[in-house]
């Protein structure tokens, strides 16, 4: 086991909050972290509003691929965050869960899926600084 935090975002699809959440991490963490991300339906590609949005913060999601939630993944996640997707996500003893609440940005077009970008922005900032803490207590 690695000593770099493993943070899984889960949401249906994959393809729009998970996949934003996943790219704020990659970029404010760098190498620090290993991100993951799935959904219990996933779509066949990332949402197009949700790469706009991303692309124009300096991100590019566009070469990420939607994935299935599966169980392995799940069970080897340090943190599962999850984003709506109800009871297809497995609860494992000893996880640290987080509930993100947050719109859907399937079928918004990028004036709706802005504000969820910088809401997921800060939720990814707050998560990075409670790790870092954590580490810095052990």
């Amino acid at each position: 086991m690695s000593d770099k935090p493993s943070i899984l975002f889960v949401c249906v699809h994959n393809a729009g909050r998970s996949q934003m959440a996943a790219g704020w991490l990659r970029h404010l963490a760098g190498d620090t972290v290993e991100v993951r991300s799935a959904g219990s339906a996933p779509a066949d590609r990332v949402n197009p509003a949700a790469a706009e949005v991303m692309r124009e913060v300096g991100i590019d999601i566009t070469t990420q691929v939607p994935k299935l939630l599966d169980w392995e993944t799940a069970e080897t996640s340090d943190v599962i965050v999850t984003m709506g997707c109800g009871d297809a996500c497995p609860v494992f003893p000893g996880k640290r869960y987080e509930d993100w609440q947050l719109d859907d940005p399937a079928g918004q077009g990028v004036d709706a899926v802005r504000p969820i970008r910088d809401e997921i922005r800060t939720r990814v900032e707050k998560l990075l600084a409670e790790l870092a803490a954590g580490r810095s207590a052990g």
